[in-house]
């Protein structure tokens, strides 16, 4: 005869994407006046985001660098007032509909407000027609 285990007694531990490592070992951790201006801690998940390839960067844009478009995604950041998701869609941008997700997000300081984006989207092209240079960390 088997005793059924409480449910307090299991704890299962998640898988950690990159992203969470490198805020538990103090990337992300950091006090804010650690990073002065505006700032943008980006990742682009490709795939299942529990077992999908992150990738990141750190965005500094006072002045642009860190990122492959720094200086484009800081302009394109201003008119918008670091408010990713009011970032204009490209209208000359078509897209294929092929399902192959990939999540993006940021976590940072704009203006002295904190930034937290996070969105997944059907594919890479749609990400980058919605969200202009942001999230091209790999060009």
């Amino acid at each position: 005869m088997t005793k059924p285990i409480p449910a307090n007694a299991v704890q299962a531990k998640a898988p950690q994407s990159k992203t969470v490592q490198a805020v538990r070992v103090g990337l992300l951790a950091a006090p804010q006046e650690s990073l002065s201006g505006n700032w943008l801690y980006l990742t682009v998940t490709r795939g299942d985001v529990r077992s999908g390839d992150t990738r990141g960067t750190l965005l500094l844009c006072d002045p642009p660098q860190g990122h492959p478009h720094a200086a484009q995604f800081c302009e394109e950041l201003r008119a918008v007032k670091g408010d990713i998701s009011r970032i204009p869609p490209r209208a000359d941008v078509l897209c294929p509909l092929v399902y192959a997700p990939v999540t993006a997000s940021a976590q940072g300081v704009w203006d002295g407000r904190r930034v937290t984006y996070t969105h997944t989207f059907s594919n890479s092209c749609v990400m980058g027609a919605e969200t202009g240079a942001a999230f091209g960390l790999s060009d």
